[in-house]
Formats: structure tokens, sequence, C-alpha cells
């Protein structure tokens, strides 16, 4: 039961060193891909009979999207945010720590807001850090990348 003190939210590994934490409303879906040969996640995805661009946070050597048991990738599905010119996006999400939790305020500790224009704060919970990501300018990053390579 959520409270004025408290959120539910989304816990989405997306590399080695950077986590999310959303709001479990902004999804629209956790995609399951078969991986093929080549080992590296796909720039964009058919969904729903819809083109949606994904975004990849993790580098060469980074924790790896392939689940070793299953051969299958993960790929979070964003509602896109009005007049952003994107109706859906995606993210890929590597590593472990997918999950959902009840936020409690008193039982995390706010960090500094990470730069750059991705991001509108962080916090810890233990050791475990989560950027809190400024879906706007996310959503804003990956229109302007679609119209690049257009």
């Amino acid at each position: 039961m959520e409270t004025e003190n408290s959120q539910h939210c989304v816990l989405l590994p997306c590399s080695n060193g950077e986590h999310w934490a959303v709001p479990h409303n902004c999804l629209a879906e956790i995609v399951t891909l078969p991986i093929g040969d080549d080992d590296s996640p796909p720039a964009e995805i058919t969904w729903r009979g819809q083109a949606v661009p994904v975004l990849d946070l993790g580098e060469t050597g980074d924790a790896s999207w392939r689940e070793s048991h299953g051969g299958t990738g993960l790929i979070a599905v964003f509602l896109g945010l009005e007049g952003e010119g994107l109706e859906y996006w995606g993210l890929v999400l590597r590593g472990v720590g997918l999950g959902t939790t009840h936020l409690l305020d008193d039982d995390i500790e706010d960090c500094e807001t990470p730069e750059g224009e991705l991001y509108s704060a962080a916090f810890r919970i233990g050791d475990d850090t989560y950027r809190v990501p400024d879906l706007f300018a996310v959503q804003k990053h990956m229109s302007r990348a679609m119209t690049e390579t257009a």
C-alpha cells in the first residue's frame, strides 16, 4: 500500500555501473527477445506492430544482455511522452537486479544527481545506487538520434 512517504518503482539494470529506478506506470512491457549469432542488442525492435528505437547504456565488455541459460535478452519498452514524436522507446537491460520495490522515504539515502541531461536524481539503498532518469529528456534524446540517422 502506497502512502505519501512511499513510492512503488521498477528497478532496471542498464549496465554494470548503472541502475535506473522508474515508476511502474511508465513501462509498457519488458520484452524477451531471442538472440542470434550477434551478441549485440538491436538498435530497434518491432513491438506490437510498431518500430521502437532502443537505447543501450552498456558498453563493449559490459554486462551481457544475454541470459546464459536461455539465449535471450530483455528490452524494457517505455510509454512515450506526448509531444516528442515517439509513441514508445526501449532500453536494453543488462546484468542482474531487475525487480520491483516499494520504497519508503526512510529506506533511501539521497545521492548527488548524476551529471548529464538524462537524469533528475539519484538515491542509494544499502550499497546500491539508483539513478532516476528524466524520461522527457531521454525520449527527446531518442527522438533526436532517430532524426539524425534518418
